[in-house]
């Protein structure tokens, strides 16, 4: 990693890490940050350090989600939390065989590719093993905050785990943090 511990970039998902999933959500109204979201990513921006959303949104493939629609919530998002530097979204549903759509690399290679950085110097932090398979499968470092939606073998697979975003925020700069196990 450059700069001694910290990354070259952050990554997030988006929905169940940083912002509350509301299923297939077309609605702005409905975005709400995580506790602790904005101030956790503040933090990694006050560090120097890039930020980016990587997130996979099978309603567009769907027809569930308008293109229009992502947009308005995704700048929603960035209202509540800051703006962030890169987004890599993936539209498709599970059945089209992307290169993108989480677990696969696809989306963490892109945002790495848009900051200029790369990958193996990236942080991916997410809420399921996805997350942290792409993470893996593209060379960065997966960070699993687990939610009530977690798998407990998800859990167990994840080389690193952390009780909340501010836990996992502190682990990616290389500061000392509680982890669970």
């Amino acid at each position: 990693m450059p700069h001694g511990n910290r990354p070259a970039a952050v990554l997030f998902d988006r929905d169940g890490t940083i912002i509350y999933d509301v299923p297939y959500n077309n609605r702005p109204e409905l975005v709400k940050p995580i506790s602790g979201s904005r101030s956790a990513i503040d933090r990694i921006r006050r560090a120097g350090v890039p930020v980016g959303v990587v997130t996979n949104q099978s309603g567009v493939a769907r027809g569930l989600i308008g293109a229009d629609d992502l947009e308005r919530v995704n700048a929603r998002v960035e209202e509540l939390l800051g703006p962030f530097d890169v987004w890599a979204v993936c539209p498709h549903g599970e059945a089209d065989g992307c290169a993108c759509r989480k677990p696969a690399p696809g989306l963490v290679l892109r945002a790495a590719e848009a900051l200029g950085v790369d990958p193996r110097d990236c942080v991916v932090i997410g809420d399921i093993g996805r997350d942290v398979e792409a993470a893996r499968a593209a060379g960065a470092r997966g960070i699993l905050v687990p939610t009530e939606v977690t798998l407990p073998e998800e859990v167990a697979a994840a080389e690193e785990v952390a009780p909340d975003l501010t836990a996992a925020v502190a682990l990616a700069l290389g500061e000392k943090a509680e982890v669970a196990r």
